[in-house]
């Protein structure tokens, strides 16, 4: 006699274990899905913004319209903008405080600087790598989890075997069929992680490399123009 092994035949007839694998499986496999497909148009929406503030960064703008311009948009800004702008914030800070006090450090300065703009740095990772972890554990743990599954599934089809008195081929296929399931799922769950996770990561790490590149940049401009504010009080104290 033909037995049906469709998948889904399958499915209804192995044990509620296996079954309930393969529910998680499948749930997670969404969660997976909906996690890659939010993590694709943020890192897209991140490199756009980065990429346009990078240009008009260095389209020769004056600091202070760009600073007036990420204050004021601050919802609608990027890292790299938003990192800008903690610099440029902490660095107005600590000059109005100099100024008050009718001293000058510019060693002060540029260390409030930089410091503002890495803990901003630090903020702006964390939030580009949320969720990424989550698809690191879909990658690791499916595999597994179907594995179990199918161990589950095979150890439950020759329990029922022992009964009989004549095994075949055809009797023990289905059983070993239903099991292998959970583990078709599992890799289906585990392998679009692995290489969304491996692409993410990538792409992670090259936005860091940008944004370090650029405090390193602004950095160099706020210490030309701390030598030019000393240079040009020690000329007038003359």
């Amino acid at each position: 006699m033909n037995q049906d092994l469709s998948i889904v035949h399958l499915f209804l007839n192995a044990s509620w274990v296996v079954k309930g694998v393969v529910v998680l499986l499948l749930l997670v496999s969404m969660a997976s899905w909906a996690v890659i497909f939010s993590k694709l148009f943020a890192l897209k929406r991140t490199q756009n913004l980065n990429e346009g503030f990078e240009r008009d960064f260095w389209s020769g703008k004056q600091l202070s319209e760009l600073f007036q311009a990420a204050a004021q948009n601050a919802k609608m800004t990027g890292p790299m903008e938003r990192i800008f702008a903690s610099g440029t914030r902490e660095f107005q800070k600590i000059q109005q405080s100099l100024t008050a006090r009718h001293t000058t450090d510019g060693g002060l300065l540029l260390d409030g600087a930089r410091r503002a703009m890495r803990a901003s740095l630090q903020r702006e990772l964390d939030v580009i790598e949320s969720n990424l972890s989550f698809l690191a554990s879909v990658a690791s743990v499916s595999p597994y989890v179907g594995l179990f599954g199918t161990v589950w599934g095979i150890m439950h089809a020759f329990t029922g075997l022992a009964a009989l008195q004549q095994v075949t081929l055809a009797t023990v296929a289905p059983g070993i069929a239903e099991a292998l399931i959970a583990t078709a799922i599992g890799l289906f769950a585990a392998i679009p992680a692995v290489i969304a996770y491996n692409r993410f990561s990538r792409q992670i790490d090259r936005i860091a490399n940008q944004l370090e590149t650029f405090i390193e940049e602004f950095s160099n401009i706020l210490q030309r123009s701390v030598a030019m504010q000393s240079t040009a009080t020690t000329a007038s104290g003359r």
